[in-house]
């Protein structure tokens, strides 16, 4: 059995019939960062979707802290504490920023860990405490993703998967998002982590997986990742 507070064995996913996840395993320590590359369709998003109960496995095993949660209801999964940060942010437009962040902690029932919860969210972000007043609508691109990020810290992860929180910013803004992974990392969150920007992503992950059309066909330190010919001509051009 594969070590880690979240352990993934022979995972396979179908989408119509057709194999998408082709016997995925892998696993994260508590307090690791780890990254997972690959091109589009390679099924990166499939495989955080499957952790997370909303896409159905065929085969395999997800486990956490030791228990199989490939069965459970995307809630129960969130409740034991593992939070889905997806690409699309999904944010509820009309209603505020603090709104917005307080949805996410609809699975916990104590007032004051909630407050406590977030005042911890607007010391990583100071600019949603500035705005927390206003629609989510009126936000910047890389201030949506703040309050997505926020929203998921919002109900005490135990391990936070973030789905290309870079993906369209601008680069300052790319810059200002992976530095909150940063924070965060520093604050000692396990994150798993799916990015376009190889260099970065490999630059603060602990570890890392190449996937190729559903299948892990590398691994390794993120400076192993970094100096290996498969990341450099795959995703560096070099």
């Amino acid at each position: 059995m594969s070590s880690g507070i979240l352990a993934i064995e022979d995972l396979k996913v179908r989408y119509s019939g057709l194999p998408v996840l082709q016997g995925i395993s892998l696993h994260v320590d508590a307090g690791e960062t780890v990254c997972v590359l690959g091109a589009n369709g390679a099924g990166k998003s499939t495989l955080l979707r499957a952790i997370m109960g909303a896409q159905p496995a065929f085969a395999g095993r997800v486990l956490f802290d030791g228990r199989e949660i490939q069965k459970h209801s995307t809630a129960d999964i969130v409740r034991l504490g593992i939070v889905y940060v997806p690409e699309e942010k999904m944010l509820f437009s009309p209603i505020t920023v603090e709104e917005n962040l307080l949805l996410g902690a609809y699975v916990m029932d104590e007032e004051a860990q909630i407050r406590a919860n977030l005042a911890f969210v607007y010391r990583l972000f100071p600019r949603l405490e500035e705005r927390r007043r206003q629609a989510a609508s009126t936000l910047s691109g890389g201030e949506q993703q703040m309050v997505a990020i926020g929203r998921g810290l919002m109900s005490n992860p135990k391990i936070l998967m973030l789905d290309e929180p870079s993906l369209g910013l601008a680069p300052v803004l790319v810059d200002e998002v992976l530095d909150t992974v940063r924070k965060l990392k520093a604050e000692g969150m396990t994150i798993l982590l799916v990015e376009q920007n190889v260099r970065e992503a490999l630059d603060l992950a602990d570890r890392g997986y190449i996937l190729q059309t559903g299948r892990i066909v590398g691994e390794g330190t993120g400076p192993a990742l970094m100096a290996s010919d498969q990341v450099k001509s795959a995703f560096l051009g070099l």
